[in-house]
């Protein structure tokens, strides 16, 4: 399985000077409470990086950063959209279990549900324990003012609710306000000038440069590279009547897509870079990934279809992991792990004991990254109002709508052989392990 995912994924590239210097012994007090940087990319396909194949533009900050750490080549998000992924992260737990994680994703023609003030999330669970809390970029969990960041453990917030804003006129029109911009400072609205990835990256270098006397989280999720697609020179050359949703007025270009990303990399550059002058860098655990697959313009090879679907190039996504004497510098991993996973992963970093009335649906991948434990079979699940899927083991069920299909990701990447008769009792166990599942959940929306 492991030599067909991708052209650099084994070839073992040698981590450098610089990945050396961070792998090197160093005191064990610097483990013990972690600064957190979580960075979560919108509309991510699994290729779109060219540490894991993408052939037409670099990415030479992420690189570095996978030569630094460790990069996940089975990694899944929990929705094949973003909201419910975000729900995913937020609370720990299967979107499944929110009304807001059934919004596919949330608009101002959705019910007026948001993220319960009740469910703990990452946030609040580090803050209680003494953590800096703060969200820098995309929410899309809610506008109303108790859904909104501050109610859920963040300290600050900077960013958009919405799910896409113009890149120049930071204007979202499935805010329901389409006139005015999606930009905001906890629960006051804000403009400014700029473009957006850049001013999120800016923000939040300026976060991780101030002077503190405790650990931090901070989260930082672009709208990067969602839609409108417009690069950083497209100012006065794109239309911004469409603003990215729907049919999509602005079309884009595979020229404009490699700015974006490349306006991406650059921006998280200077936040890492940030960390380095803080002094800060061998004592924060970065973890990178996306919200769900990519869309027109992504390189999801050798996975089929797109965002919105549940076979692989709706789902699985790049994730890069760092962590400075933590984490062993330039491996890899084919570990199944999922969005939940990252938040288990970082509340067990930072010492944050289990919640019993809240229990994790992720899992603390922890032993995995340091290298004391290989990789281990998952059971994972997912489902939209007409498809669902089950990853068991290598075997993958699908349903879209009344067809049901299995698939052996041990030599079937691309899910184009359906095995569902020749191992009829792998389907059966994965079809009766999914229908348990399902019936935890939530019903689905209709």
């Amino acid at each position: 399985m492991t030599d067909q995912l991708s052209r650099r994924d084994f070839l073992g590239v040698a981590a450098g000077t610089a990945a050396a210097a961070l792998s090197a012994s160093r005191p064990t007090h610097a483990q013990a409470r972690p600064n957190v940087l979580f960075i979560l990319a919108d509309d991510l396909g699994y290729g779109d990086l060219s540490c894991y194949g993408r052939p037409d533009y670099d990415t030479p900050v992420l690189d570095r950063l996978a030569e630094q750490g460790m990069k996940f080549t089975s990694a899944y998000a929990a929705a094949a959209v973003c909201t419910p992924t975000r729900c995913a992260f937020i609370t720990g737990r299967y979107p499944q279990r929110f009304e807001v994680g059934l919004q596919e994703p949330l608009t101002a023609a959705s019910p007026p549900v948001g993220l319960p003030g009740s469910q703990p999330t990452i946030a609040t669970r580090l803050r209680e324990t003494g953590y800096e809390t703060a969200l820098i970029g995309k929410w899309h969990l809610g506008w109303r003012p108790e859904y909104r960041p501050n109610r859920h453990g963040f300290d600050e917030f900077y960013g958009t609710l919405s799910g896409a804003l113009d890149y120049f006129t930071h204007i979202a029109p499935d805010s329901g306000e389409a006139e005015l911009p999606d930009l905001w400072e906890n629960d006051r609205r804000v403009t400014t000038d700029g473009y957006l990835t850049d001013v999120f990256s800016d923000r939040a270098v300026e976060f991780v440069s101030r002077a503190r006397s405790k650990p931090f989280y901070l989260s930082l999720h672009y709208t990067a590279p969602h839609a409108p697609w417009e690069g950083p020179a497209d100012r006065t050359t794109a239309d911004h009547t469409g603003h990215g949703v729907g049919p999509m007025v602005n079309g884009g270009s595979l020229a404009v897509y490699g700015e974006m990303m490349r306006s991406m990399d650059e921006g998280i550059g200077r936040v890492l870079a940030a960390l380095r002058r803080a002094r800060l860098e061998r004592d924060t655990l970065v973890i990178f990934t996306s919200d769900n697959g990519g869309e027109r313009y992504s390189f999801n090879w050798p996975f089929s279809f797109q965002k919105g679907y549940l076979y692989e190039g709706g789902i699985r996504v790049p994730a890069i992991v760092r962590w400075p004497g933590a984490v062993p510098a330039g491996t890899v991993t084919e570990q199944a792990a999922v969005t939940m996973d990252w938040t288990a992963t970082i509340l067990a970093a930072a010492g944050v004991q289990a919640d019993a009335a809240h229990p994790l649906d992720g899992e603390n991948l922890l032993p995995v990254l340091r290298g004391e434990r290989g990789a281990y079979d998952r059971t994972l699940f997912w489902r939209t109002r007409t498809r669902a899927a089950a990853r068991i083991g290598r075997w993958k069920y699908v349903q879209e709508g009344d067809a049901e299909h299995l698939y052996d990701l041990g030599v079937d990447l691309g899910e184009k052989t359906d095995l569902k008769a020749r191992e009829s009792a792998a389907f059966a166990e994965a079809k009766r392990r999914y229908s348990e599942w399902a019936a935890a959940m939530l019903p689905r929306r209709t």
